[in-house]
């Protein structure tokens, strides 16, 4: 009985080690992996401020939305003078009837709803050529990023905007890389 006691503590005591073992060598392979990860990052403002693709599309964009509200503000203005005409022979007894009064207003109304129209479509454009470019610019930073690193070898590159980052090591900060890299890239394509 002495000895089924001994055993079983032995059997025990080496099980135990041998699960200690396997726990020790899991931890160590899962250090080693996490020291092994490797992470950068890009800055997305210094991206943006610094990246030629994105302040020639910002142009680009600008230059629309002005065209766009230039439009806009020449029709409003031709609405609003032909509503003072209106009003202003409607003042002046200018119409004959109640009909042609109708149908002067009804014309307004026609100018008012083919400016809204107007509008929305215009907006509507300025809208998809917003996506179109943020898609060609996204599209332009991640082939980059896929020759980039090819090198380089990261598990992970991320974006830090703002404060989503509650740390962040300077030193794998590759900002600056992925603006040079993409902006030679970009201005041997113009």
């Amino acid at each position: 009985m002495l000895f089924l006691a001994i055993t079983i503590a032995i059997s025990f005591t080496s099980c135990c080690k041998n699960t200690q073992k396997e726990t020790n060598e899991t931890a160590q392979n899962t250090e080693s992996e996490s020291v092994g990860l490797r992470i950068a990052y890009v800055e997305f403002d210094s991206l943006l401020n610094q990246y030629q693709l994105y302040k020639d599309y910002e142009e680009v964009l600008t230059r629309k939305g002005t065209d766009i509200q230039n439009t806009l503000a020449q029709k409003q203005r031709k609405l609003e003078s032909s509503a003072i005409a209106l009003q202003r022979k409607y003042e002046n007894n200018g119409f004959q009837t109640r009909d042609e009064l109708e149908k002067a207003q009804k014309g307004l109304q026609q100018q008012e709803l083919e400016l809204q129209q107007l509008a929305t479509k215009l907006q509507n454009e300025f809208n998809e050529e917003q996506l179109r470019i943020n898609q060609e610019a996204r599209d332009s930073i991640q082939n980059f990023l896929k020759i980039y690193n090819q090198t380089k070898k990261y598990d992970y590159v991320m974006i830090k905007a703002g404060d989503n980052f509650l740390v962040a090591n300077p030193k794998y900060n590759i900002t600056n890389d992925i603006v040079t890299g993409l902006n030679k890239r970009y201005n041997a394509k113009k």
